[in-house]
């Protein structure tokens, strides 16, 4: 099955189990290339969502920002945007809250758990143990947003001996691929804010993202007066995904916001998961920054682009995007 493929916001992808978050597994816990095409045109409501050419969905924009860092335990910065994405979710997660949740995984840190001190385990060469679940025969690393969702963990065993790892989330989420899980648990004693993302769904993640990340760490990451040229440069040298759809005649365009002072923006994502998460049936396209500078050259009326929509984003002018628009005379 085509995890990127479009899909309605109601359907489900085979391979993530039921999970409905109040419910309680009875987990063990163990330790363990496209064409240039025009720009579709729709118009929108202040801060509104952007459609596709076959009509227009109206939707409040998500913050621009991530929230601001908390340490709910002393020392661990919680991931607020997976954290957040957890919570939003409902009994029984849909298509598109799974996929709010996968993506949300890709950015910041997630935090895992170790039988014991594991620096002293490090110091004398010894194994480190990590805390995994296991379901139907199945192996799950546990993952965790921040500090509540570790102490809830911890808890739930009468507090056992622990510590915690911190890592960059798409070193774990790699490992966890690599290493033969069946996938990871995240926060799994968090009841109505807990969901098991299947090896599959985030091995193809890992794989259709841009090695580095660097344009979902910039916009996760806090801002500064260098954030809007950074990530211009960054879509001067990385691909990016626009978000397609064709109108009643069959006739293919690319989503856009327009704003009531007649402001137009087309719509850049830095994974094709932001496009499918948004749930409006668009399909994902890869873009090279010459053809995405191509594109910007050839609609004049284009103020600039929104970068991730789904939030984090940012807007960006054309003043800004003068490298990648150089592009296309290359």
């Amino acid at each position: 099955m085509a995890l990127f493929s479009r899909r309605g916001s109601s359907d489900q992808p085979d391979q993530v189990p039921a999970s409905g978050a109040e419910s309680d597994p009875g987990e063990q816990v163990a330790v363990e290339s496209v064409p240039h095409v025009g720009i579709s045109v729709s118009t929108f409501g202040d801060h509104s969502a952007a459609s596709t050419p076959a009509g227009s969905v109206a939707a409040e924009r998500p913050p621009a920002t991530a929230p601001e860092s908390r340490e709910i335990v002393p020392g661990l910065v919680d991931n607020g945007l997976l954290k957040a994405a957890l919570a939003a979710l409902s009994d029984d997660p849909q298509s598109t809250e799974i996929m709010n949740v996968m993506r949300q995984a890709m950015q910041g840190q997630l935090f895992l758990r170790a039988q014991g001190d594991v620096q002293a385990l490090l110091a004398a060469g010894e194994q480190i143990n990590l805390a995994i679940a296991a379901l139907e025969g199945k192996r799950f690393l546990l993952a965790f947003s921040g500090g509540a969702a570790l102490q809830a963990s911890v808890d739930s065993e009468n507090g056992a001996s622990t510590s915690v790892i911190g890592q960059p989330a798409i070193e774990v989420l790699r490992n966890a691929v690599s290493s033969g899980y069946d996938g990871i648990y995240l926060d799994h004693a968090s009841a109505g804010a807990r969901l098991i993302l299947p090896a599959p769904l985030i091995g193809r993640a890992v794989e259709e993202a841009e090695p580095t990340f660097e344009i979902k760490t910039l916009l996760s990451a806090p801002r500064d007066e260098s954030t809007a040229a950074r990530v211009a440069d960054a879509l001067s040298r990385v691909p990016v995904w626009v978000a397609g759809g064709a109108d009643a005649e069959g006739r293919m365009g690319l989503a856009e916001v327009r704003a009531p002072d007649g402001q137009r923006r087309m719509e850049v994502f830095s994974h094709p998961l932001e496009v499918v998460a948004l749930g409006r049936g668009d399909s994902p396209l890869p873009l090279q920054p010459e053809q995405l500078g191509r594109a910007l050259a050839s609609e004049p009326g284009l103020t600039g682009v929104v970068v991730d929509p789904g939030g984090p984003w940012i807007e960006l002018d054309r003043d800004a995007l003068a490298g990648v628009i150089a592009l296309a005379a290359d």
